[in-house]
């Protein structure tokens, strides 16, 4: 994986994947190293966050190089720059680029134009750091992924793009339960199905959450409304009224399910207080691993070793 961009999660095999998990397991145990003295990683946000900019600073720092952040006004990717130009300039001053943008497309072109790794912290497409962390999670708190059973309660959004790919990588049944009008991308749907046919896991897509949960082993949710998406709000509370992860909901999963929300949450709204608060969840373990996974994706990529 030494030198290659991270846009889509699969930009990585099954095999890669399972390495990339593996190593993150491996430097979670060993903590701190000195794997990536003398690099430098560059944050280029366009969109505000805690646990992307957070997990990605700390986790340059605990692998011994360095972090900076540039923030939407200092860069105006589009406005006041151009994407192509701004990976140009940056390729000449740090060893890895790690971008937070609204569009897929900006992912791409700055990839295009940077000679050194881009990697995808959030897009409108896809989100696939947090689904290495995703599957980090449900890999320790179940023993493996092969088989198990996830169910996902909500948008079909770029979280859910790189979970279901995700899982279906790794020979898991992935169910998703939305409104007609905002399941899986038809592109995501059909390369996720292609995945789990070669991995012997499964996609089904339905509009009943009941029924996406029943026997569970992991059920996940999301906010209904993106960032981006806030002139949309009003519709989509009405769109997603019956789509609440309750306390009712989960029992319908098997009794040891977990229970997952990549966060920021909103209780009362996609998800009830007692359920994200409660025994069944392991949201807060989730963003833990947000820092494990990505040392693990930025060692592979910028080291010769990966202490693992």
């Amino acid at each position: 994986m030494r030198g290659r961009d991270f846009i889509s999660i699969t930009d990585v095999t099954s095999q890669e994947l399972d390495t990339v998990l593996q190593t993150a397991m491996g430097l979670k145990d060993k903590g701190r190293q000195t794997l990536l003295a003398g690099k430098t990683l560059a944050l280029v946000f366009e969109k505000p966050s805690l646990r992307t900019r957070v997990s990605f600073h700390v986790a340059m720092r605990h692998l011994g190089g360095d972090c900076i952040y540039l923030s939407p006004p200092e860069v105006g990717l589009g406005e006041r720059e151009t994407p192509a130009d701004v990976a140009r300039v940056l390729s000449r001053y740090v060893d890895c680029i790690a971008a937070r943008t609204f569009k897929t497309e900006t992912q791409s072109e700055l990839a295009a134009h940077a000679t050194v790794p881009v990697i995808n912290a959030l897009s409108d497409g896809e989100h696939p750091c947090q689904a290495l962390a995703d599957m980090l999670t449900v890999r320790e708190k179940k023993g493996g992924l092969r088989g198990l059973t996830l169910a996902f309660i909500g948008d079909g959004n770029n979280v859910a793009n790189s979970l279901s790919l995700a899982a279906a990588m790794s020979g898991m049944h992935f169910r998703i339960a939305s409104p007609e009008e905002y399941g899986l991308p038809g592109d995501i749907r059909a390369r996720a199905s292609e995945l789990a046919e070669a991995s012997g896991g499964s996609l089904k897509a339905m509009h009943n959450p009941a029924e996406a949960v029943a026997d569970a082993d992991v059920v996940y949710t999301d906010v209904w409304t993106s960032m981006g998406q806030e002139h949309e709000a009003s519709q989509r509370k009405e769109y997603f009224a019956g789509y609440k992860v309750d306390a009712k909901l989960v029992a319908e999963a098997k009794p040891d399910a977990i229970f997952m929300h990549d966060l920021p949450a909103h209780r009362g709204e996609e998800v009830s207080g007692d359920v994200i608060d409660g025994p069944h969840s392991v949201v807060f373990d989730q963003a833990e691993n947000r820092l494990h996974a990505q040392k693990a994706l930025l060692a592979l990529i910028l080291s010769d070793e990966t202490g693992s």
